[in-house]
């Protein structure tokens, strides 16, 4: 008798499976350089006491604990959201750094291309440009001492997805589709250890990259028509991500896997509304997932817009509990942060109040809400975003134990980065 596999062991097995191809090709990439980080001992001068008589013993000195001030809940909920802005440049008066500052923004993100004014002048103009503005936007998070340092990203996965570009002075880069037809790990991880070196060097921490999407669709309008997959083979996502996220981490660069649980099948657009994917995804969409996680290599996850009735009657992945806390915590395990796609994408804008898409994203698991500010443009959304929150706990709708959870899971993610300002 054939005993059925319930959907948890199916990926304990891909998980297994998939680790003995990790190991195989483990030999053939450079090992990462290490990024741990020393840890300062300092020695205390001690006052000389009298010797005990031995009538009159003397206790050992009490150690003391290290005081630690608590967090306001402010920090906190300011942590959970990663916004975009208008700006070549910033200054103490600059909006997004009174959001740093006064409101305790957790992460920002960086665009070439202004999408509302139709132009090129956004956040990246040259390498110097781009470097100046990274490090005043990190003086900016530390001048606040509760503020610990700040998530800078940008989606740079080469080739046609690319906002540090050749035209702005930056290397020219590959799109993952060139490099998973080629299919050389070696060669990805050069690759994309001379992208992290740019990253790097420009004051990003943070790449909104790898895609690990399969390429079930190349027609499909926002993975395989911009070349964004590496390939329609699980083996091969799996063995080029790996490649492209440890190239990353020998620069102290952080990666975010997307869109889970898969975009790659999808007929439309979730940049301009609603898409479902109930009739085309499949479970192998989860095998590079489960795999990466596995091997300890999901820094982040970003979450896809995509709706499937395998996980809910009527919201996207990213609004539904039981595919965030569901599927991918429960199931498959993982304990990093998760992050949304941007919130002002069509596939939430046009079916959900800015309040009803905040609530619905917390109430599923996300940890960072991510607002590009690039379909639409609103200097307050930070702000507005903080307001619903507050409202939500006020109404008990959300706890302060789930605003503390996210907290700890992003303060988690950004230790593993070392402090530069």
């Amino acid at each position: 008798m054939v005993r059925k596999l319930t959907r948890r062991q199916w990926l304990q097995g891909v998980a297994s499976g998939v680790m003995i191809t990790l190991t195989s090709c483990r030999a053939e990439l450079p090992r990462p350089a290490s990024t741990g980080v020393a840890e300062a001992i300092t020695k205390e001068e001690t006052m000389n006491e009298p010797t005990p008589t031995p009538t009159s013993p003397q206790p050992p000195p009490a150690t003391q604990a290290p005081v630690t001030q608590p967090v306001p809940l402010a920090v906190k909920i300011g942590q959970l959201f990663m916004v975009g802005f208008r700006g070549l440049t910033v200054d103490e008066n600059h909006p997004i750094v009174h959001d740093i500052v006064e409101r305790h923004l957790g992460g920002v993100v960086l665009f070439d291309y202004d999408v509302p004014n139709g132009e090129f002048v956004r956040n990246i103009a040259s390498p110097q440009q781009v470097q100046e503005l990274t490090g005043a936007l990190q003086r900016a998070a530390a001048s606040s001492s509760t503020a610990p340092p700040l998530l800078i990203a940008t989606d740079q996965e080469g080739g046609k997805v690319a906002r540090l570009r050749e035209r702005d002075g930056f290397p020219a880069t590959v799109s993952h589709a060139a490099l998973g037809k080629a299919n050389d790990v070696a060669a990805t991880f050069a690759q994309a250890e001379a992208m992290a070196r740019t990253l790097a060097e420009a004051g990003i921490n943070q790449n909104l990259a790898p895609v690990v999407d399969l390429n079930i669709n190349p027609a499909s309008p926002a993975i395989g028509a911009y070349e964004r997959s590496f390939s329609a083979d699980p083996q091969v996502v799996i063995a080029q991500a790996r490649a492209f996220i440890e190239a990353h981490h020998t620069h102290n660069v952080l990666c975010t896997l997307k869109h889970f649980p898969g975009h790659g099948s999808a007929r439309e657009d979730t940049h301009r509304g609603f898409v479902d994917v109930s009739a085309t995804w499949s479970p192998v969409e989860l095998e590079p997932y489960a795999a990466l996680i596995n091997a300890g290599l999901a820094d982040a996850v970003m979450t896809a817009h995509v709706f499937n009735q395998a996980w809910s009657t009527s919201d996207p992945a990213t609004l539904a509990p039981a595919a965030i806390q569901g599927l991918l915590r429960e199931e498959m395990g993982y304990t990093g942060v998760v992050i949304s796609d941007d919130m002002q994408m069509g596939a939430i804008r046009e079916f959900y109040t800015f309040d009803e898409a905040i609530e619905k994203a917390l109430t599923a698991g996300i940890d960072i809400i991510a607002i590009a500010n690039n379909s639409i443009y609103d200097e307050q959304v930070l702000v507005k975003g903080i307001a619903v929150i507050e409202r939500l706990l006020d109404e008990g709708k959300l706890t302060e134990a789930r605003i503390e959870q996210s907290y700890q899971r992003v303060m988690e993610l950004k230790a593993r980065l070392k402090a530069s300002v």
